[in-house]
C-alpha cells in the first residue's frame, strides 16, 4: 500500500489543472469557463525517540501534518461572436491587487522620504 503522503503529492498537480479552469457550462445561451487562482500547500511530520543513560525509559515522540488552500475566482472565459473573451470578476481583481498597491505605496513613501532627506536648506 502506498504512503498516504506520497499519494497526495502525486495527485496535487492534476488538482491544480482541474481547479484553475472549471468545467464549462452554458449561461444565457453562451458557453462559460470559469478561471481561478489556486494556492495550496501541505506539510508533514515525523518523530523519534532517544534512550537516556542509566536505563531510564526512552523519551520522545512526534507526529504532524496539515494543509490549507485558497481559491480566488478571477473571472470567466465567455464565448462570443469574435471568440472567447475574458470577463474579470471585479471584486477578486481588487482583492488580488491589494499586495501590489501596498508595495507600491510603501516604495513611493520611501522614495519621497529619501528625497526630502537629500535636500539642503536654501542659503
Amino acid at each position: 500500500m502506498d504512503d498516504p503522503i506520497e499519494s497526495l503529492t502525486k495527485s496535487v498537480p492534476s488538482w491544480g489543472t482541474r481547479i484553475a479552469f472549471g468545467e464549462g457550462s452554458t449561461v444565457g445561451g453562451r458557453d462559460v469557463v470559469p478561471a481561478a487562482l489556486v494556492i495550496f500547500g501541505f506539510g508533514g511530520g515525523s518523530g523519534s525517540s532517544t534512550s537516556p543513560q542509566g536505563g531510564a525509559a526512552p523519551e520522545g515522540e512526534g507526529s504532524g501534518g496539515g494543509g490549507g488552500g485558497c481559491v480566488l475566482p478571477l473571472g470567466a472565459y465567455v464565448a462570443g461572436p469574435g471568440g472567447p473573451t475574458f470577463q474579470p470578476n471585479p471584486v477578486a481583481l481588487i482583492v488580488a491587487s491589494v499586495p501590489l498597491v501596498t508595495a507600491a505605496g510603501w516604495a513611493l513613501a520611501r522614495i519621497i522620504a529619501a528625497a526630502r532627506r537629500g535636500r539642503t536648506p536654501a542659503a
